[in-house]
């Protein structure tokens, strides 16, 4: 009975702490094609700059989760936010799956792709932003990017949308709590000049 009830606790316990202790390792180096309504752009991944970083990235392209995901927080000069997926059962199903922190291996400058996190150790789940400038001030805050984009896909990342500025409750743009429980829905309505991406896909260089 004692052997059940650890094999039970163990099961338990795998399930509550959700992805983070089963993520599957992502190839060495990857690249995501990232089809926007703004264009194309490519993010190439190195798996040695944030692991765990790498391995949910990876995860969730796969599984389609970033397809009609808007660009909800775009503040110029500072960095474009987007995964908060648009149907919000998908939504729920992903939003406490935190994983695993990484090391700061490269810096937040322009170009760099990073998992946003809260302020709380290992709380990453699917939110990334690209850095439009050199933001090396979020490196010691523990902001590990884990992909790059070149010059000519920034070109592309620089013309999102930007005009709603920072998110509610402290700017006029989207509020994450609305956009978590309403889905794209909300942001058609009262956002509509964002953009989106229309499709994620991991390809071959």
């Amino acid at each position: 009975m004692k052997a059940l009830l650890t094999a039970v606790w163990a099961i338990t316990a795998t399930i509550l702490l959700g992805a983070s202790s089963c993520l599957a390792e992502a190839p060495a180096t990857f690249r995501v094609k990232m089809e926007t309504t703004k264009g194309t752009f490519y993010i190439d991944v190195n798996r040695k700059w944030s692991p765990h970083g790498a391995d949910r990235f990876y995860e969730l392209v796969n599984s389609g989760f970033y397809d009609q995901c808007a660009f909800f927080r775009v503040i110029d000069g500072f960095m474009a936010q987007v995964g908060i997926n648009g149907d919000p059962e998908t939504q729920a199903k992903w939003r406490d799956k935190t994983f695993k922190d990484d090391p700061v291996a490269k810096s937040n400058l322009r170009g760099y792709v990073t998992f946003a996190k809260t302020g709380a150790p290992d709380s990453r789940t699917t939110q990334f932003y690209i850095n439009f400038k050199d933001n090396r001030r979020l490196d010691a805050l523990g902001f590990a990017p884990f992909g790059y984009i070149s010059p000519e896909g920034m070109r592309v990342v620089d013309a999102l949308y930007n005009g709603y500025g920072e998110g509610a409750p402290v700017g006029n743009g989207p509020s994450q709590g609305r956009l978590q429980l309403e889905g794209n829905d909300y942001l058609k309505r009262e956002f509509p000049r964002l953009d989106y991406i229309k499709k994620a896909t991991v390809v071959k260089k």
